[in-house]
């Protein structure tokens, strides 16, 4: 299954829902993709400096690990090819319009947004809008 490439297509088939946790952003320096599976990670991201882990804010306080900022993760609920070409331009462009910071993971089936998490309310009805029928 190969998903939407058509830009005008994924923006009217959009259904972004609000996941239910808070969400942060870890680092462990000099740990491996693998190590920390323990943490329950919902993403993960190889760099020079270390192990980047994105995981709900309990299960990093529950670790007394450090992190900046809460966020809130937005599905966007279209099944995007990984080919597509627009998608994120137009949602990024559409926060930044609004001075919404927004950090984007795209999973195989759906695109997957991190915004402030005092923010998440405004970035949802921001993302409706993008529909254009």
């Amino acid at each position: 299954m190969s998903g939407i490439t058509d830009l005008i297509d994924l923006l009217n088939s959009l259904s972004p829902k609000v996941l239910p946790d808070s969400y942060v952003f870890c680092t462990v320096p000099e740990a491996r993709y693998g190590d920390y599976a323990e943490a329950h990670p919902i993403a993960s991201f190889q760099e020079q400096e270390g192990l980047t882990l994105v995981l709900a804010q309990a299960r990093a306080d529950a670790l007394n690990w450090d992190y900046d900022g809460l966020f809130r993760c937005i599905s966007l609920q279209v099944h995007s090819s990984l080919t597509s070409v627009g998608l994120t331009a137009a949602v990024a462009a559409k926060l930044a319009a609004s001075e919404i910071s927004v950090n984007m993971i795209a999973g195989y089936y759906h695109d997957h947004l991190f915004v402030p998490q005092d923010q998440a309310g405004e970035a949802l009805d921001l993302l409706e809008s993008l529909k254009t029928r």
